[in-house]
């Protein structure tokens, strides 16, 4: 890292030579590429980093390391004191120190030269790496300023990273509505019937092989990015886990997407949220997955007022969003006939989860039961699954209640009126009559 800060230095004395026509103006330094195993250096190394990126990449962390830097180089030329306009930079109400900005990388890279200026634009517009895979950005500036005047600024997970060698996984907050959902079961641990299983493969061959489709294959131009899956069946049949386990299995991030942090009473919020949130996911390779997807996926609605209007529109750009997200996306939904008919039609896949038949209860039942713990003689696993129809999560929780009672009574084995007692809970919990 030592090596990529006295590259900056250096790149920067070279434009400030020249700017203030000292005598014996400095050089314009070479980068010299190191072997060292630090998370910046992979990056470079790795990705076969362009000069122009690599002083991209000193410049947006160095804040985050050495916060005087800057200053103290201004400080070079201006002891006593001033600004230089063509360095840009701005102070924030925490930080002492200058952050850079897009006008202090204008002038690292390309000075006072003005066609060199605009090339230097193009080049983060068209071609740099750690700008088109969202490792650096620019913030947004009011409207009239210069966007170059805007904060030039390193992605949090990158900081880390770099820093501490860690990637650090962004947690639910006001500015990231979605949650990491992970699981530690398997793909045995899903039981569904056989027609749905298949469909969820052929997803999972889409996230393997999409990549040699579209490149190898050369499809990009003819295929849309992305696939777009609903899934629908009452809660409890395995929606969520099924999620988990895509990406568990191709070793891609899973993000549940809470919808109420998302939709706003305010006009325009919903969609600044909605794009601050597909803004960071189309670098990262996230699976997206929009739980409970009819707040928002719902029917659109006759315009009576300004609110449907506006609704509509928040309808209409979330669609945009999706059809152009390059990953996968998945809805899931209670009912099928809650989504609208406009967004069916674009899905790529839309399944069925139904509640278990028998044979899938029975499987549940023998599968989610502990292995060390044996069952009171009068307790037959095939009559429960013939006579009571619940789903997965029913039975999941009907166990742990059954299991709990079991300690607590210290008994040796689990008694059947307490798995009774569990499924009346369940029962109960939906309105419904044992």
């Amino acid at each position: 890292m030592k090596t990529i800060f006295e590259y900056l230095k250096l790149q920067f004395i070279h434009q400030l030579d020249t700017i203030f026509m000292v005598d014996n103006p400095s050089q314009k330094p070479v980068f010299k590429k190191t072997k060292s195993q630090d998370a910046v250096n992979k990056i470079i190394i790795e990705n076969h980093l362009s000069d122009n990126d690599v002083l991209l990449l000193a410049l947006a962390l160095v804040p985050n390391i050495l916060p005087s830097f800057l200053s103290s180089i201004v400080a070079e030329y201006l002891p006593n004191g001033g600004e230089i306009a063509e360095f840009g930079g701005l102070k924030s109400k925490n930080h002492r120190g200058i952050l850079p900005t897009a006008e202090t990388a204008l002038f690292l890279i390309a000075g006072n030269d003005l066609n060199a200026r605009i090339a230097f634009i193009s080049f983060l517009n068209d071609e740099s790496y750690v700008f088109t895979k969202g490792i650096i950005k620019i913030d947004q500036v009011p409207v009239g300023e210069p966007k170059m005047s805007g904060l030039l600024f390193l992605d949090e997970e990158y900081i880390e990273l770099f820093i501490s060698g860690k990637i650090l996984k962004p947690k639910m907050s006001s500015n990231f509505p979605a949650e990491l959902l992970e699981t530690k079961l398997n793909w045995d641990d899903l039981v569904l019937n056989g027609n749905t299983i298949k469909e969820i493969k052929e997803i999972e061959t889409w996230l393997r092989f999409n990549d040699i489709l579209l490149h190898d294959w050369d499809m990009k131009s003819k295929i849309k990015p992305g696939y777009r899956v609903m899934f629908y069946g009452a809660p409890g049949t395995g929606k969520t886990l099924t999620a988990s386990l895509l990406g568990k299995y191709t070793n891609k991030d899973v993000y549940r997407i809470d919808l109420s942090m998302i939709v706003s009473k305010y006009i325009g919020e919903t969609e600044k949220n909605l794009s601050a949130l597909f803004d960071k996911a189309i670098n990262k390779d996230w699976i997206l997955f929009f739980d409970e997807a009819d707040a928002i996926f719902g029917k659109r609605t006759n315009v009576r007022d300004a609110h449907d209007k506006y609704a509509n529109q928040e309808v209409s750009y979330l669609l945009q969003r999706i059809e152009n997200h390059p990953g996968l996306v998945i809805l899931a939904s209670n009912f099928k006939s809650n989504i609208d008919a406009a967004f069916t039609r674009r899905f790529q896949s839309i399944i069925e989860f139904e509640i278990p038949q028998y044979p899938e209860r029975l499987r549940l039942w023998e599968t989610n039961l502990p292995k060390g713990i044996k069952l009171s003689n009068d307790i037959n696993l095939k009559d429960l699954s013939k006579k009571y129809e619940i789903t997965g999560s029913n039975i999941v929780n009907i166990i742990q209640y059954a299991c709990l009672k079991t300690i607590e009574d210290k008994n040796e084995f689990i008694q059947l009126n307490y798995l009774i007692q569990g499924i009346k809970k369940e029962y109960a919990k939906e309105g419904k009559m044992l």
